[in-house]
């Protein structure tokens, strides 16, 4: 894979903080915001693959009636039963 630079502007306490961590875990700054962006990235891809599934299943999912339900329906069973 090839690798490039980028450039970041970040506060400096966020900075300071970040070479405190990247010194705790054995690593660098650069190593960290790496390590983090991959997994932001590849949770990206997952999430996108699985809604693009979701979306493929729910288009060749086969009509079940088409009954349009409304609220005094779902209730009038009871209704009945109870006087209402």
């Amino acid at each position: 894979m090839t690798k490039a630079n980028i450039t970041l502007q970040l506060d400096a306490d966020v900075i300071r903080q970040a070479r405190v961590l990247a010194a705790r875990r054995g690593t660098s700054v650069s190593a960290l915001v790496a390590h983090e962006l991959d997994a932001v990235v590849a949770r990206e891809a997952r999430y996108d693959d699985a809604r693009r599934r979701a979306l493929d299943l729910l288009s060749a999912a086969r009509p079940r009636g088409g009954r349009q339900w409304a609220r005094a329906d779902l209730y009038a069973d009871r209704l009945d039963r109870h006087g209402g």
